[in-house]
């Protein structure tokens, strides 16, 4: 008799449990590393060798909260520019890492793949 199958999508190396953000990071920053952190840990996915990219996940999405308030205090189109580039990156970060909602319906169809898999 075998036992439940591991998720593909968690990874053994997977660093759980709540990691503090680092102190360099601006406060939006370690705001954004509170918020998606315990999401991350939960589903297992972030090994040591991925917190530089949630890292720099959360600089860009603490970039473009503290862009905001720049554009804000007084309207600029190099910031607005700064900020657009500072969203993208944040996007593109976001999926490596499992925070959008199509990364994670991706990794839930693998699940269900594996689920429906006639191969045992």
């Amino acid at each position: 008799m075998r036992g439940p199958k591991p998720s593909p999508i968690t990874d053994p190396a997977a660093v759980t449990g709540m990691v503090k953000p680092p102190s360099w990071l601006s406060k939006h920053s370690k705001a954004e590393w509170r918020r998606a952190w315990p999401e991350l840990s939960k589903r297992k996915i972030l090994t040591p060798a991925d917190i530089p990219l949630f890292e720099n996940y959360c600089v860009v999405v603490g970039r473009v909260r503290d862009l905001e308030a720049l554009i804000r205090k007084d309207f600029d189109l190099k910031l607005v520019r700064a900020q657009d580039a500072a969203m993208k990156t944040a996007r593109q970060l976001a999926a490596e890492i499992g925070l959008s909602p199509i990364s994670r319906s991706r990794a839930a169809m693998r699940e269900d793949d594996d689920a429906d898999s006639l191969v045992d």
